[in-house]
């Protein structure tokens, strides 16, 4: 294979270098000066002034061969090929005389729907980055490894957004026709896994007849798969990544006629906060050589690390290569689900702990994609969480429009006969700042009884404003705290509340009414 990025019109008189490993990176990083290396091994980042994503600043090229597929709008905002040529130009002189590291990655656990990829970085943390959280492939994989789609990320590269048609100096261009992307302004990790992200959601579907989805997975004793849908802070990756359950992925996965499988090869865990009493597997992660912690405080001197210290940002993140993780399905792939969760965070504290759901409500609720963002996980959002509706839990990753996914999604609940929950891991007795966040063990305990079928011989009972039903008891938890309205000291303030909120479902939920 030739060792220069010339078929990508990169010519540099720095060194380019190719797959290292993880401990070279690690040299590479030390010489120069990238991070700092914590106690236990890990690798600090700094990212600002960007520790979360720029949504705004993404764009996809909108051209004869991919207008009419994609949802154009507030989520995807189109660029010209013309402009796109422009920056593309400029970005590869930028690169002239630049160092650059290249990682040679799959997207997609499956061998039926893997997509070859190649990430071209010029800091050599983003290659471990890439290298933690793709799918890498084997010595003789890389022999014969052909990229279907390239990722070029430099930070130090700005937009002009005068000339550029661009909202800042940030830059996330998609060109599905020309099968790059380039990232240039920002140095948040996360912008490489999300690129890669909307490239598998809009070939999967389109092209594979495959459900992708914003959601992780797990798998049980006895082969049992179950899935989880939700936004960033909702607790997918925290309560997929279960003692007694083994990981298949903790954030991206696609769906097809056989069964779950990863897009990716890694975790992308927010570890504020993180607790080692129950989020065991994730805090030694944080603790471990090869893991990227993103916007972490590290103590300069004694290089301990403090998960509880937000000072620069609630977003703090660690990445790390899902085989780090002692209970992971090493293949990265799962059986036809059993059972899916559909997690939000209500920050108004009057949706019920856990509620069964209707295959109808599963949809209504999945093209709702209500929860609340969490302050860090964007740029821009302040200390409080700000409700949110994100069709199919992950709008801004979706090229489609969600009734391409949530019709795929349809057939597949009702193909498989698969059992749909609503888990709220957000308030009860209160919205924020009034009732309490629901604890984690107590979540862990409703799922663990609705994996294991316990709920089957419980009487449930309707709520009246969403329509959910609501389990009457839980073992190994308090059946006072399964009916919101039960756990509100003011009954009326949560009678108003709990109906301006399923009116602001509705109102959302009138743009996806079909005839």
């Amino acid at each position: 294979m030739a060792r220069n990025l010339e078929e990508h019109g990169i010519r540099t008189s720095g060194n380019i270098h190719w797959n290292l490993t993880t401990p070279r990176l690690y040299e590479a990083i030390v010489r120069k000066g990238e991070a700092l290396l914590a106690h236990g091994g890990s690798v600090v980042v700094t990212t600002a002034p960007h520790t979360g994503r720029s949504p705004h600043d993404k764009f996809i090229i909108d051209d004869p061969g991919t207008h009419d597929a994609i949802w154009w709008g507030p989520v995807n905002n189109s660029l010209s090929p013309e402009k796109f040529a422009v920056i593309r130009q400029r970005l590869l002189h930028h690169l002239t005389d630049k160092e650059l590291f290249v990682q040679d990655c799959f997207a997609g656990a499956s061998r039926r729907q893997r997509l070859p990829i190649r990430v071209i970085t010029e800091t050599a943390w983003h290659s471990l980055f890439a290298r933690s959280l793709f799918i890498r492939p084997t010595a003789a994989e890389l022999e014969s490894h052909l990229p279907a789609f390239t990722l070029i990320d430099a930070p130090s590269f700005q937009a002009n957004p005068e000339t550029d048609g661009t909202n800042s100096e940030v830059c996330i261009l998609v060109n599905f026709s020309e099968k790059l992307i380039i990232i240039g302004g920002t140095a948040y990790g996360g912008e490489i896994k999300k690129a890669i992200f909307t490239i598998m959601n809009y070939l999967l579907p389109r092209e594979r007849d495959t459900l992708s989805m914003h959601c992780s997975a797990n798998v049980g004793a006895t082969g049992d798969t179950a899935i989880f849908f939700g936004l960033s802070g909702t607790g997918k990756t925290t309560l997929s990544a279960d003692p007694v359950r083994v990981l298949i992925g903790d954030d991206e996965h696609g769906w097809d006629d056989e069964g779950i499988f990863n897009i990716e090869g890694g975790c992308y865990a927010k570890v504020i906060r993180l607790s080692k009493e129950f989020e065991p597997e994730i805090h030694d992660c944080t603790h471990r050589f090869g893991t990227v912690l993103e916007n972490v405080v590290i103590d300069p001197v004694s290089r301990k690390i403090d998960l509880d210290d937000a000072s620069l940002t609630e977003n703090t993140r660690a990445a790390y290569s899902i085989r780090t993780i002692r209970n992971a399905v090493q293949d990265g792939t799962g059986a036809q689900p059993k059972n899916i969760f559909m997690l939000t965070c209500d920050a108004f504290g009057v949706l019920p702990p856990i509620a069964r759901l209707t295959p109808e409500q599963a949809m209504f609720h999945f093209l709702s994609g209500y929860s609340a963002k969490i302050a860090g996980t964007e740029d821009g959002l302040g200390e409080e969480p700000q409700a949110t509706f994100s069709a199919c839990f992950g709008a801004p990753f979706l090229p489609l429009h969600p009734a391409v996914y949530a019709q795929l999604l349809r057939d597949r609940i009702t193909r498989h006969e698969v059992r749909c929950w609503l888990v709220n891991t957000g308030w009860s007795g209160g919205g924020y700042g009034a009732g309490n966040r629901i604890r984690i063990d107590h979540t862990r305990a409703m799922i663990h009884a609705a994996l294991s079928g316990a709920f089957d011989a419980i009487p449930f009972v309707r709520e009246p404003y969403f329509g959910l039903e609501i389990p009457e008891e839980c073992p190994e938890i308090p059946s006072s705290i399964l009916n919101p309205v039960a756990v509100w000291p003011d009954v009326k303030a949560y009678q108003k509340i709990a109906y301006l909120l399923a009116k602001r479902f509705q109102e959302n939920y009138r743009q996806f009414e079909f005839n």
